[in-house]
Order: structure tokens, then C-alpha cells, then sequence
């Protein structure tokens, strides 16, 4: 990448590219919905508290990197969304691939393969190391592989908008045993379902207000 994003940025563009891809219903985002797509605790690390005003900033500079957009949907709340599959030529499976990695930080292609699942439809391990194999290879690469650390059987993949990423201090951390991953995942599915109710209520809240406010026109 010839920008290199900020934390937040990453964020924020992490999210954009999730909603398209699982809840296209809802997708441009409102400033309110992408907010708390930032913070939600399902599908996120690290878990974050971003207030709007973050936010808004993280959308002017990516706007100005012209990886986002204000929406020309129309209505009367602003909503945005990314360029990346027009800027990049990306294709949906890259594009869940990199969502993961924005959302989520460096993982293994099984992670990459069970996570990225909710987004594009990987028949199998090969298929996601095929689409990594691609982001790599391009002029400007956009993701890497990290070096396998000590003790664990699988190199990560990490993306590279933030930059080239950083080889963590512990190398003694034990992977997960596989029913704690299977614990993790449900409650990944539990939590993606709150966040979809709250976004629900923040969408109903706001169809409201535009109802009461027609209704005053005619008062």
C-alpha cells in the first residue's frame, strides 16, 4: 500500500467492507451505525471505544485518500461508503480476506477460513491460501506472511495498509484447544446477533424521527 492508515482508519474501512458483505440491507452506513460497528465485541480485535468524533475524522482522511465516499443514495442522514474494490480491483473473496485481517489483525488460514466464512463462501483451506497467494503477489502487496513463531504450527498473515507489521514479544502463546475455539466462534455468532438488534433499533430510531418530522410539516 502507498498510504499507510492510521489504527482507526483501518477500522473503520474494516467495517464498511463487513457490512457490505453481511448485511447489504443496511449498507451505506450512517455515521451512528458505522460508530457502533467500530465498537462492537463480536468479530473485533482489540475490542475498541471509538466516540463519533473519531470516527468522523477517520472518514475525512480516508475520504481524502479517496478510499471512502459519501454516498449519493440520498436521504436525509449522510451515509458512506469504501472504494476499495474499485480502487484495488478486488474481488469478494479478497475482499472478506482483507476484512478479516482489518478487523481482526495477522491470523492463520484456517482463521482466515472459519471467520471469512460469514462473508464468502471458502470451499476449503487451498482455496483462502490461493487468494492470500495474490494479495501478496501483487506490485503493491497487501498482505504478508509472518515468520511462524515457536511453538505454533502455522505462520499468520497480516495486512499491510498500516504498514509492515509488527512480530509480537510473546512467542510462547499456546494455540487454543479446539473446543475453546468452538466456544469462541458461538459466541462470535451470539454477539454478531446483538450487534445486528442494536443496529436494528438505531435504523428503526432513526425512521421515526423522519416520520415525526414529515408529520410537523403538515401541523
Amino acid at each position: 500500500m502507498d498510504k499507510i492508515l492510521s489504527d482507526i482508519e483501518i477500522r473503520v474501512l474494516g467495517c464498511l467492507i463487513e457490512k457490505e458483505l453481511t448485511t447489504p440491507e443496511y449498507y451505506p452506513l450512517s455515521l451512528n451505525s458505522l460508530t457502533n460497528a467500530c465498537n462492537q465485541k463480536s468479530n473485533r480485535d482489540p475490542v475498541v471505544s471509538l466516540a463519533e468524533e473519531e470516527v468522523v475524522r477517520a472518514l475525512d482522511s480516508l475520504r481524502f485518500k479517496q478510499l471512502v465516499v459519501l454516498s449519493a443514495d440520498g436521504g436525509r442522514v449522510p451515509k458512506y461508503r469504501h472504494l476499495l474494490a474499485e480502487k484495488l480491483g478486488m474481488m469478494p473473496a479478497e475482499m472478506a480476506i482483507i476484512c478479516e485481517l482489518l478487523v481482526r489483525g495477522p491470523q492463520t488460514v484456517g482463521e482466515l477460513r472459519t471467520r471469512g466464512e460469514r462473508m464468502y463462501p471458502f470451499g476449503d483451506l487451498t482455496s483462502v491460501e490461493e487468494v492470500l497467494l495474490e494479495l501478496s503477489q501483487r506490485e503493491n502487496p497487501l498482505v504478508i506472511q509472518m515468520p511462524r513463531q515457536p511453538g505454533r504450527k502455522e505462520g499468520r498473515f497480516a495486512q499491510l495498509f498500516s504498514g509492515m507489521p509488527e512480530i509480537s514479544a510473546d512467542q510462547h502463546t499456546q494455540a487454543p484447544e479446539a473446543a475453546r475455539m468452538r466456544v469462541l466462534i458461538e459466541n462470535e455468532r451470539i454477539g454478531k446477533l446483538e450487534e445486528e438488534v442494536l443496529m436494528l433499533r438505531s435504523e428503526v430510531a432513526a425512521l421515526q424521527r423522519m416520520m415525526l418530522e414529515f408529520k410537523a410539516q403538515f401541523e
